[in-house]
C-alpha cells in the first residue's frame, strides 16, 4: 500500500515536470514511464525511460539505489550487471578490463 512508501513520490499534474526531464509527449498530453536517480546534491546518477505500457522493476530500481549509494563511498570501483548488494563482487574499471569483464567476474 502506499502509506507503506519510504521514499520520496510525487505527482505532477500539469506535466511540467515530465516536460523538465524530457519524458512528456506532447502530441498524447502523457508522460513516459521514466525513473531517476538523483544524489543528495542533485546529482542525476541514473535514469530509464520506458515506453507507457511498459512496467518498471523494482528489485532493478533497487539494485540501482543500493548501488550508487556503494559507488559513492567507493568511487575507485565498478558494479557489474549482476551486483546485488554490499559483499558481492565489484570490479576496478581499468583499459585492461575492456571486453574481459566476464572473465573478471569469475
Amino acid at each position: 500500500m502506499l502509506k507503506d512508501v519510504k521514499y520520496v513520490m510525487g505527482s505532477d499534474p500539469t506535466g511540467n515536470i515530465a516536460r523538465l526531464f524530457g519524458v512528456y509527449d506532447e502530441e498524447t498530453g502523457l508522460a513516459l514511464r521514466g525513473t531517476f536517480i538523483i544524489d543528495p546534491d542533485g546529482k542525476l546518477l541514473n535514469s530509464e525511460v520506458n515506453f507507457y505500457n511498459m512496467g518498471r522493476n523494482i528489485e532493478e530500481l533497487e539494485r540501482k539505489v543500493k548501488a550508487n549509494i556503494h559507488l559513492a563511498k567507493n568511487a575507485d570501483e565498478g558494479c557489474p550487471a549482476q551486483w546485488k548488494d554490499e559483499g558481492d563482487k565489484t570490479l576496478k574499471p581499468s583499459a585492461d578490463l575492456v571486453g574481459k569483464v566476464f572473465e573478471a567476474l569469475e
